[in-house]
């Protein structure tokens, strides 16, 4: 086990009287002040997955002794394509019959999968529940642990079922990045690159620069890169929880990814796979609507190839991709609406005519 020897880097959501803090470091896990000024209680639960239990839940559970008396342990089946009501209702049997109450604190210790199951379980248990994310991926860690969506999928679409339910708490422990295979190292890499075009040029540089650092799991790389994207992810969801503006940016490359998901089949590719190739598909879009240079979608192509992402789409056929876009939470009466790169650290979200888009989609599909 790794002990902290240094005070974690903080990153501030500031949503008034829901203010959280996020909390980036080595050996977090370990160290109870990592959960310290949270509300004690009775009880509390871990929700994580049978991959990431064996890990990290004994001693996550060991840390949080200091704050509730009895803390149990509630395990899902690892995966996208258990995002479903079955694992939803799976923790729901469990909490209800430990005798959760609704000062029981819910701890999401897993991957994005885990921390959107878990949060929207606390979102809907007694109508709300505190919960606390614990973001053991990389992806996680930037992204889907912070800012309150919480989710389960539909057949017909991701993340289509789901609430806006904040955290009081993200404590992101950097040493649990080096169990990841290093396939989920690069689909986190995604998100981090996301930020990037979207927000700002100075880190995509960064990013680029200190790609090879990123993949070797470099501690320090890997701190600043977490800082960064939270504090542009936590700057757009403290101006706009809802998504109704500013926050849709933050989907770049989603609406092409999550019909990548749906149409392959939950769990075929990693999440943070699909948006590397729905970003290129976004950029492609970007500069066929005349917003950007080719040069620079080319760019971004170079970096997400050299992260080992994929750079060509499966071939699901240009109406699926558009039949399932159609489905996608940013639509607006049946149009689709991609965010798109209007210039280099600067995002748009806009429509787009079927045919331009059938065009990007035959030229990016494999």
């Amino acid at each position: 086990m790794q002990s902290t020897t240094r005070e974690p880097l903080r990153v501030g959501i500031e949503l008034g009287e829901r203010r959280y803090d996020i909390l980036i470091g080595r050996g977090l896990v370990d160290d109870p002040g990592a959960f310290a000024e949270l509300p004690r209680s009775r009880s509390a639960a871990i929700i994580t997955n049978t991959t990431v239990s064996p890990l990290y839940s004994a001693r996550l559970k060991h840390s949080l002794s200091r704050h509730h008396r009895h803390t149990m342990v509630i395990e899902v089946p690892d995966g996208e394509s258990h995002k479903d009501w079955i694992s939803l209702n799976s923790i729901f049997d469990a909490l209800l019959a430990s005798g959760a109450d609704r000062r029981t604190v819910v701890y999401a210790l897993g991957g994005g999968v885990v921390g959107d199951i878990a949060g929207f379980a606390a979102a809907c248990y007694m109508r709300g529940v505190p919960y606390v994310q614990v973001p053991t991926t990389l992806l996680a860690q930037v992204d889907s642990s912070v800012g309150g969506k919480t989710a389960i999928n539909h057949p017909s679409g991701k993340n289509m079922i789901g609430a806006f339910h904040q955290p009081i708490r993200v404590v992101a422990d950097l040493d649990t990045l080096d169990s990841l295979p290093q396939r989920e190292v690069a689909a986190g890499l995604a998100e981090i690159i996301k930020y990037g075009p979207i927000a700002d040029s100075v880190f995509f540089d960064w990013v680029e620069a200190h790609l090879d650092a990123l993949l070797a799991r470099d501690k320090t790389a890997l701190a600043h890169a977490v800082q960064r994207s939270c504090e542009i992810k936590a700057l757009v969801v403290g101006q706009d929880e809802r998504e109704s503006g500013l926050r849709a940016i933050l989907n770049f490359g989603h609406t092409f990814g999550h019909a990548i998901e749906a149409g392959l089949g939950y769990g075929k590719w990693l999440h943070g796979e699909a948006v590397a190739c729905g970003m290129l598909m976004a950029a492609d879009l970007s500069v066929r609507l005349g917003l950007i240079d080719k040069s620079y979608a080319l760019r971004l192509e170079q970096i997400v190839d050299a992260a080992g992402l994929p750079t060509r789409a499966p071939s699901l056929g240009a109406e699926r991709y558009l039949e399932l876009m159609r489905v996608d939470k940013k639509a607006e009466a049946g149009e689709i609406r991609f965010v798109l790169i209007d210039e280099a650290g600067r995002a748009v979200v806009r429509g787009a005519p079927d045919a331009l888009v059938k065009e990007v989609i035959d030229a990016r599909t494999a």
